[in-house]
C-alpha cells in the first residue's frame, strides 16, 4: 500500500498538535480491560519489558507499546469487529516498524494468561509472522538490495 511509510527524516513519535490531550484523556478514561492488562504490564512486570500506555504515535494513539521492542498491544471492543480503519491503522504501524498484537476484551478478562503469554512470546521473537488466528501483525522492515 503506498503512502505508508512516513520519510526517514520525520520523527512519528513526536508529539503531535492535539494527540497528548487526547491520550492523557485516555488515560484518565481506561476501559476495565485496559486498567486490568496496564496492571500487569506496568513497572517492568512482564519480564522486566517496559511497556508505556495510550502513547501517540503519528496519526494515531496506541493502546500499549514496549518502545524497546516496537511491538503494539491493542484491546479491542466490539466496535472493531470488523473495522476498515484499524486494517489501515495496523497496516501504517507495520509500515513504520511496529509489530502489533490484538486482543478482544473477553480475551483479557477471561484469558489474561494466556494473553500475557502470547504478548511475551511475540517480544520474545517466538511469534515472528503473520497470524491472524493470534491477531499478530509483524512490523514490515525494508530490505537493501546490495547493488
Amino acid at each position: 500500500m503506498r503512502g505508508l511509510r512516513v520519510p526517514d527524516n520525520i520523527d512519528i513519535t513526536k508529539r503531535r498538535p492535539g494527540k497528548t490531550e487526547r491520550a492523557r484523556d485516555l488515560r484518565r478514561n481506561e476501559t476495565e480491560e485496559e486498567y486490568r492488562l496496564w496492571s500487569d504490564l506496568r513497572d517492568r512486570r512482564l519480564n522486566g519489558h517496559k511497556f508505556s500506555r495510550q502513547i501517540p504515535l503519528g496519526p494515531y494513539v496506541v493502546d500499549f507499546v514496549c518502545r524497546d521492542k516496537q511491538m503494539i498491544v491493542e484491546i479491542d471492543g466490539s466496535q472493531h469487529s470488523d473495522s476498515g480503519a484499524d486494517v489501515i491503522r495496523t497496516e501504517w504501524l507495520n509500515a513504520n516498524g511496529y509489530s502489533v498484537l490484538r486482543f478482544w476484551n473477553h480475551e483479557v478478562l477471561r484469558e489474561r494468561r494466556a494473553v500475557l503469554e502470547t504478548i511475551l512470546a511475540a517480544i520474545e521473537g517466538k511469534i515472528f509472522e503473520r497470524d491472524d488466528v493470534l491477531r499478530f501483525y509483524p512490523a514490515r522492515r525494508s530490505i537493501e538490495i546490495p547493488e
